[in-house]
């Protein structure tokens, strides 16, 4: 076991370690914090949950924009930048929703932080993929995300102790993670984009930021698309979840904090066996799967009532996620040109913001106007219909 970790440390450069280490303290202190946002907001602001959910979709549709610009910079400026301006940004944020006190002042600070996460997954995912040949970039984004994910087990399960008890403090914690990943990026690493690998606007076309190529992959669009479709339903539970387990079942946040921890802890442990076994079949094939198995665990949130109910719906999730996201993240990185690799990925994270733009607002409407059961049953039936369609995209486009 030690003989192969050495291995495997020695396999990646250290730059890629240095980047693993920040994930780890920037997704500890975020974690602390954003499970219990719409908590935070709604007892705050005395507001109904599809109100205090415009805030996510604020967010993500700031995104939107921001993940295109972000791609058309990480080609041309440099990967390194958008990551520090992003985790610095961040950083700030925290502080100040710490003092927030209106729905105006959470708005533009939702805005704000939509306007910069784009910059750093974007980045992070394309400096990556610089770093790390083809072959074996499944496994370092299935590392990647064992990473990050040991930070969110730690993240939730503090946060939610400490939230119950001063969210101020949470905050803060959150602000110091993106902070300090910052400042290891500006003095510790390299930029990766060098000029063999930069988009050169004399050849290229500058019009819609360069990515006429990138919108030209009809096919490509089609699998965004339907992965952005899919992905409302996982999006409905991380925003809408910890108040509906609250508002319904008086599910306390220092308990709810064990929940996103499990999901962590699967990452963790499981990640790197599950992608090992899945890299043997066909990307989409299993990305089918993996939608499959995400609806399924969404829509079995309706039939729960107590902790340990959330809790298994959460394993199932996390079992989608864990098949899913790692493979459609390989995909676009080996199908992406090396000089347009930040705007296929930015399409990516685009049809993310999308996601996530619309499932607050879906789960909210089914919510107030239905019930709040309809938030899962709604998401079980996206999710299917995801599924089917990279199902039959599959069959009809035979790509692999």
């Amino acid at each position: 076991m030690l003989q192969q970790l050495q291995i495997t440390r020695r396999k990646y450069p250290s730059q890629f370690w240095l980047m693993l280490m920040g994930v780890f303290i920037s997704s500890s202190g975020s974690s602390m914090i954003w499970p219990f946002l719409m908590i935070y907001v709604s007892g705050k602001l005395n507001l109904s949950l599809s109100t205090v959910a415009t805030l996510v979709t604020i967010n993500a549709s700031t995104s939107l924009v921001s993940s295109l610009f972000a791609g058309t910079i990480a080609d041309h400026r440099g990967r390194k930048i958008v990551m520090v301006i992003s985790l610095s940004t961040n950083g700030l944020i925290y502080l100040f929703m710490s003092q927030a006190n209106s729905y105006f002042a959470f708005a533009i600070l939702m805005f704000l932080t939509g306007a910069s996460n784009p910059l750093y997954q974007v980045g992070a995912d394309a400096m990556l993929a610089d770093l790390i040949p083809e072959g074996d970039r499944s496994q370092a984004y299935a590392i990647q995300r064992m990473f990050n994910n040991a930070g969110i087990a730690i993240g939730p399960a503090i946060g939610g102790f400490i939230a119950s008890r001063s969210y101020t403090i949470a905050f803060i914690g959150a602000a110091v993670g993106m902070l300090t990943y910052s400042v290891l990026l500006i003095f510790r690493a390299r930029e990766t984009l060098t000029p063999d690998k930069k988009g050169d606007f004399k050849h290229t076309s500058i019009k819609y930021g360069g990515y006429e190529q990138v919108l030209k992959d009809r096919r490509y669009i089609i699998f965004v698309f339907l992965i952005a479709l899919g992905l409302i339903a996982p999006s409905m539970m991380w925003v809408l979840l910890a108040v509906y387990a609250k508002s319904n079942f008086g599910l306390s946040e220092s308990l709810f904090g064990w929940i996103p921890t499990t999901n962590a802890l699967m990452c963790v442990f499981i990640q790197v066996f599950v992608t090992r076994y899945s890299r043997r079949f066909a990307s989409l094939s299993i990305a089918t799967v993996g939608m499959f198995v995400y609806a399924v665990g969404v829509g079995s949130i309706a039939l729960m009532s107590h902790f340990w109910g959330f809790w298994l719906s959460m394993v199932i999730i996390t079992f989608g996620e864990l098949i899913l996201i790692p493979t459609t993240t390989t995909f676009i990185a080996n199908l992406a040109p090396p000089n347009l690799r930040g705007r296929y990925l930015s399409i990516y994270w685009f049809g993310w913001g999308i996601a996530r733009a619309c499932s607050p607002l879906i789960g909210g409407f089914l919510n107030d106007n239905i019930s709040p059961r309809a938030i899962w049953v709604g998401g079980l039936a996206i999710g299917l219909t995801s599924s089917l369609g990279l199902y039959l995209f599959k069959k009809l486009y035979a790509v692999s």
